[in-house]
């Protein structure tokens, strides 16, 4: 409502009508329809309007009626601004039509189907005149409350999450959303019908989706979405996803080890598809520690372990996956880089696990997500390298740090050091200090989204191996690596994507 002065008696009302049926309008609905001065409402170029129908019993026949109607259906125009342009001009003509009546004094409801401000067309009239009359808005039960009702199945449960998507968007974005959510509801579909059936299925969704057309209306039809013939699907129809709490996945045919990187801290460094699987499966194996960072989901079953025991758990996982389950492996960071990929798909490529489907999805590495805290610091080529002697021989790693240096390579070194580690990045600084000069720019990274993030750069020849430990992630510049003080007094350190010619080249 406004502070502005209006004509007495004005008043704008955005009423929800509700998803069809007339008995499902509020009392409240009902009260402002009939008293109002003006009815308006918005219908195609026939002229027919599903909500002045849904009104009808509680129109008086003495009020004035104010039919919007829209001057295109499909996004092909000739007008100059577009298909954009052509609905920016009929909102504005219609705000006036509206302000009119508004300006006499009289009062005057817009009918909304479903709720007003839920995808609805009384919006757009709204954002133009509520900030200049006196305004109510009267919700109304939506399409989604209606189709679930229909469908007799919870939408969502416990702590699971409903998302509302569009089927008006990129078929790219509609796979990504369906597949990182619990719950969904995908609103006009029409002639988005078959873009959204093929993101369910590569999804991997298809199968729970069901269909809901013309909830609570006349020609009402529910059922399985993938046996809906894609030929007359109407825009007033859903595609719903229901609680799979409520519904659950059905076993599949044959068991399958997703191996899923879930970025270096919490659920911001989640990818959409990391989010899917892990929703989707039967059971989590992995270090407790990471486990820990996964939601708890009902029926699902959680296997935790110590962080020393990568082939047993791969083993178990893929024992599981051979007895039909959906196996989950969750891992830190990028699950390919020094971490659980490598330890299935060796255990995967012997007997008797031949068979069984592995799946690797990735995710954040530590690298990257140190890197972009502090900058740009690989920039141009780098190497990563793990100073860890447990699974290879220090001399092995020396001579990797020697010849990376050699290169003039940045360096990332993951698994620096531990309690039971405590020299080698005092060895790793000297051998580099060899190659490198010892104001060379090192980025030292610990717990990299995390509540106790630390990113801060010293130079090479002051790095202090007691401020490092396993959470810790260094990145080594090169010799064209810089930091620089800016402006606002922040640091950032970067790798120029130039490198510059050796000078034979250039005499040359």
């Amino acid at each position: 409502m406004t502070d502005r002065q209006s004509p007495q008696g004005a008043r704008l009302y955005g009423v929800g009508l509700g998803p069809g049926d007339p008995d499902l309008l509020t009392l409240r609905a009902a009260q402002v329809i009939a008293k109002a001065d003006v009815i308006a409402y918005h219908s195609a170029r026939h002229g027919r309007s599903i909500a002045r129908s849904i009104a009808a019993p509680h129109l008086t026949g003495e009020q004035i009626e104010e039919k919007l109607v829209y001057p295109i259906t499909v996004e092909t125009t000739d007008h100059p601004g577009g298909y954009r342009g052509a609905l920016e001009e009929f909102y504005e003509e219609a705000a006036a039509r509206l302000a009119v009546h508004l300006d006499a004094g009289r009062t005057v409801a817009v009918l909304a189907e479903g709720d007003p401000l839920f995808y609805g067309s009384y919006q757009h009239m709204h954002k133009r005149l509520a900030h200049r009359y006196p305004t109510e808005v009267i919700p109304g039960v939506t399409s989604i409350s209606a189709a679930a009702a229909r469908l007799g199945e919870p939408l969502v449960e416990a702590e699971e999450v409903l998302t509302v998507i569009p089927g008006t968007l990129p078929e790219e974005e509609l796979t990504a959303r369906l597949a990182a959510t619990d719950s969904a509801v995908v609103m006009k579909l029409g002639r988005t019908f078959p873009t959204v059936r093929r993101a369910l299925e590569r999804a991997g969704r298809l199968d729970e989706a069901r269909y809901v057309e013309r909830a609570t209306m006349p020609g009402e039809r529910t059922g399985k979405l993938a046996e809906i013939d894609p030929d007359g699907v109407p825009y007033f129809s859903v595609a719903v996803l229901p609680s799979r709490i409520n519904h659950p996945k059905p076993e599949p045919e044959q068991g399958e080890v997703v191996v899923v990187g879930t970025g270096p801290a919490g659920p911001l460094w989640l990818t959409a598809e990391a989010r899917g699987v892990l929703a989707a499966a039967t059971d989590l194996v992995g270090y407790t520690t990471y486990l820990d960072r996964v939601p708890v989901r009902p029926g699902q079953v959680r296997h935790g372990s110590d962080n020393k025991v990568e082939s047993e758990r791969a083993e178990f996982a893929l024992d599981l996956a051979r007895r039909g389950r959906r196996v989950a492996v969750v891992s830190s960071g990028d699950p390919g880089v020094f971490a659980m990929a490598t330890a299935v798909l060796e255990v995967a490529c012997q007997e008797p696990y031949r068979e069984v489907p592995v799946r690797i999805v990735p995710g954040m590495t530590a690298a990257h997500a140190a890197a972009s805290r502090a900058g740009a610091p690989l920039g141009h080529d780098y190497a990563v390298v793990s100073l860890s002697d447990r699974l290879k021989p220090w001399t092995v790693v020396a001579e990797r740090l020697r010849a990376a240096a050699a290169a003039d390579l940045v360096l990332a070194l993951y698994n620096p050091g531990s309690k039971s580690r405590t020299t080698q990045v005092g060895l790793a600084r000297d051998v580099l200090l060899e190659h490198r000069a010892p104001d060379t720019p090192v980025v030292m990274a610990r717990d990299v989204g995390g509540p106790t993030e630390r990113v801060r750069t010293v130079k090479l020849g002051e790095l202090d191996p007691a401020e490092v430990d396993m959470r810790t992630i260094l990145l080594i510049g090169s010799s064209q690596t810089q930091a620089v003080q800016r402006g606002n007094g922040t640091e950032v350190v970067w790798t120029p994507r130039r490198y510059p010619e050796p000078s034979s080249e250039r005499e040359g």
